[in-house]
């Protein structure tokens, strides 16, 4: 694979690019703006995303077509136009493509994976999930990473792996694609969690418990969805969690911080550029989990601060109110 298409010019799509191109790969670069576009072909930077990175040899463009003439495409949209953008690409998408996701959530509504939406919407595209923990100027400069690259064809997987890895951007292959994508959605979540923790100075116990607790939570969703239990222990769970929770770098934990010091919802997101997906992501693991039959006391109070009026310290209040139990699977009494 000597072209690669990164759909979607934001900080992660930039540094992607960037990556993609220190492979040794042609790439081509979709934006959605065109001062993007006329930014990267004049000066060689995205002037609203990233602009301290060189993209040296970058293509950009804001015909999806040209974006999409390649011999494989990242999808690096915002999880809730994957959809949409997908749906547009399909009259001019290549039978036999790789789609590879790395957007990380969930649809709301549907409770589609990223992955179900791409086959829905290009159902002659071979599908890949590209996850794990990577904040994206870190990644744009070519600092040690390492990720999962998930895809059910092993044998695409290990093109993809060689297409685009270097010695500073390492994918590790699985075939567990649910897996690989039910740890980017959910640590997002969890992430705005530890970011209250953080906001409101509950010290860094709570936040490692949170950590813990939440992981927890996210392996019970993903095995409830099909996935393995040791994919949750990899980069694209654990590790991708760890992160996210821990860092002001993460739009989602940084929005909890604010949230827990008592900014409002509106104004924190007012004030941003980039999507924050665990905004839109926790209702629909709250919604998965419902359908699941699957307790997720975390990602339910997350929704509830976000979207149900309840407050920081209520919504405290109640994760500390509940029941005492066991851990790992073990039931006290039984």
């Amino acid at each position: 694979m000597e072209t690669v298409g990164i759909i979607g010019a934001g900080a992660w799509g930039t540094a992607l690019a960037a990556t993609v191109r220190r492979a040794g790969r042609r790439v081509r670069l979709w934006a959605h703006e065109p001062e993007v576009r006329d930014g990267i072909a004049r000066e060689g930077r995205n002037p609203l995303f990233l602009p301290e990175v060189t993209l040296e040899g970058v293509t950009a463009t804001t015909d999806l077509a040209e974006g999409a003439a390649t011999d494989a495409v990242l999808l690096v949209v915002p999880a809730q136009f994957l959809r949409s953008v997908c749906r547009r690409l399909r009259p001019a998408w290549k039978p036999g493509t790789a789609a590879v996701v790395c957007a990380k959530g969930i649809e709301t509504q549907s409770c589609a994976l990223m992955t179900e939406v791409v086959a829905e919407e290009l159902p002659e595209a071979e599908v890949a999930v590209l996850s794990g923990p990577t904040f994206a100027i870190e990644v744009a400069r070519g600092l040690p990473t390492a990720v999962t690259l998930a895809c059910a064809d092993t044998g695409l997987g290990q093109t993809l792996v060689e297409t685009i890895g270097t010695p500073t951007f390492r994918p590790y292959l699985t075939d567990d694609v649910i897996g690989a994508e039910m740890g980017g959605a959910v640590k997002n979540v969890l992430a705005i969690a530890c970011g209250v923790v953080e906001g409101r100075q509950l010290g860094d116990n709570a936040r490692a418990a949170l950590i813990t607790r939440g992981l927890a939570e996210l392996s019970r969703l993903a095995v409830a969805r099909g996935a393995r239990p040791a994919t949750c222990m990899g980069l694209s769970g654990l590790g991708d969690l760890i992160l996210t929770a821990s860092s002001t770098q993460s739009r989602n934990y940084s929005l909890g911080v604010a949230l827990g010091q008592g900014r409002s919802l509106s104004e924190i997101l007012a004030s941003r550029r980039s999507v924050t997906e665990g905004v839109a992501t926790a209702g629909s693991v709250v919604d998965l989990a419902g359908r699941l039959g699957v307790e997720m006391p975390i990602c339910a109070a997350v929704n509830g601060l976000l979207y149900q009026g309840i407050g920081v310290e209520e919504t405290i209040r109640g994760l500390l109110a509940r029941p005492f139990t066991g851990e790992l699977g073990f039931t006290p009494g039984a």
